[in-house]
């Protein structure tokens, strides 16, 4: 039974469900594509990185995706990871002794479309799959039972909101503001003890959860160190909704006060932040930390109404849940318009995205 001493009050933030034109399943291209950039990057950690003595004595490999959202990258992302290890036992003639049976749990937030994942998995699979609902900032699995976590595109995610940007009476209330880019430093510095506190706990489960030996493929999203955060996509995508929602306070669409209490619960990495909590953490070994930069092709992908959908596919369920149903197709489309308006700068601007691999140190 998972420790209570470590389980945290962890909010969720589903991507929108459903496989229609506005859901995540048909608006995550960008996340696909980031994912195949680094799958040879991937496969040359496993083949170099994963101890398959420490594993022998299991029949089974355990593979969890963290955060899965639904299909199809994080099948994408399975079927790369099942593949690189089966290489890795042919590579030390495993293959025909015997070959693992694997077991796939695929975790995300209960109110995650598990209905819609489940429906979705690919026929031909080799492996067999779980589902785990719950956040990764707490314990999910039984002490040394998963061989390889993976996480891609969710660990930018707080567990929730800082409290001091939402406490009227803090120096880092947030008034005005929906995010820390642009904004005080001690609402930056808020979300930054959140987000250490929020890895504290991830890697304090994980390490717990993996067997010696096992390891960590993690994508990030972040920044470089030293850079400022104004020149990435994820700076001018919140610019802009920040933008859209005051305007609908103008309007009179929604009210002050609902925009002042509203803080989207996103933090952007840097290298050197990361490694300082794996190296408090001491369970863990970085084996890789590559900076994989991108920057928008110009591509039908990427046109303003692709970008206003993937947008609308991450942020959809907040915007709900602090405003309501009524607001978010008028938000939406005058996000869309915003995103034309400034598609020739959004296009310039960088996306960083970090691979980083972990191994479980043995005592």
């Amino acid at each position: 039974m998972a420790s209570e001493e470590i389980r945290n009050v962890s909010e969720g933030y589903p991507m929108k469900g459903g496989d229609g034109p506005d859901s995540y399943a048909k608006n995550s291209t960008y996340q696909r594509k980031a994912m195949e950039s680094v799958k040879e990057l991937v496969t040359k950690g496993i083949a170099e990185k994963l101890d398959i003595d420490l594993l022998l004595p299991s029949n089974s490999f355990h593979i969890a995706d963290l955060g899965c959202s639904v299909g199809p990258n994080t099948f994408s992302s399975v079927e790369n990871i099942l593949e690189a290890v089966q290489l890795k036992f042919q590579s030390q003639g495993l293959m025909n002794h015997r070959i693992p049976e694997f077991q796939v749990f695929f975790n995300d937030h209960t109110p995650n479309d598990f209905n819609l994942l489940f429906k979705s998995l690919p026929s031909n699979r080799q492996y067999y799959a779980v589902g785990v609902p719950g956040s990764f900032y707490d314990r999910l699995f039984p002490s040394a039972s998963i061989h390889l976590f993976h996480s891609s595109f969710a660990l930018q995610w707080l567990s929730k909101v800082p409290k001091d940007v939402e406490d009227k009476n803090s120096p880092a209330w947030n008034k005005g503001r929906i995010h820390y880019l642009g904004s005080t430093d001690e609402v930056v510095r808020a979300y930054k003890a959140q987000y250490s506190e929020n890895m504290e706990s991830f890697l304090r489960a994980r390490a717990e959860e993996l067997v010696y030996g096992g390891l960590m493929v993690l994508i990030i999203p972040g920044h470089p160190q030293g850079t400022p955060l104004s020149p990435t996509v994820a700076y001018l995508t919140l610019q802009v909704i920040e933008a859209c929602l005051i305007d609908m306070v103008r309007k009179g669409v929604i009210s002050e006060e609902k925009l002042d209490s509203f803080n989207i619960p996103m933090y952007s990495i840097c290298p050197q932040e990361l490694e300082a909590l794996v190296e408090q953490n001491g369970s863990f070994s970085i084996e890789t930390l590559e900076t994989i930069p991108h920057v928008l092709a110009d591509d039908a992908v990427f046109n303003a109404k692709q970008l206003a959908a993937h947008g609308r596919a991450v942020l959809e369920g907040l915007i709900k849940q602090q405003f309501g149903n009524e607001i978010t197709d008028e938000l939406f489309d005058l996000y869309g318009k915003k995103m034309e308006e400034e598609l020739s700068i959004f296009k310039q601007r960088k996306r960083t995205n970090f691979l980083v691999v972990l191994k479980r140190k043995a005592k």
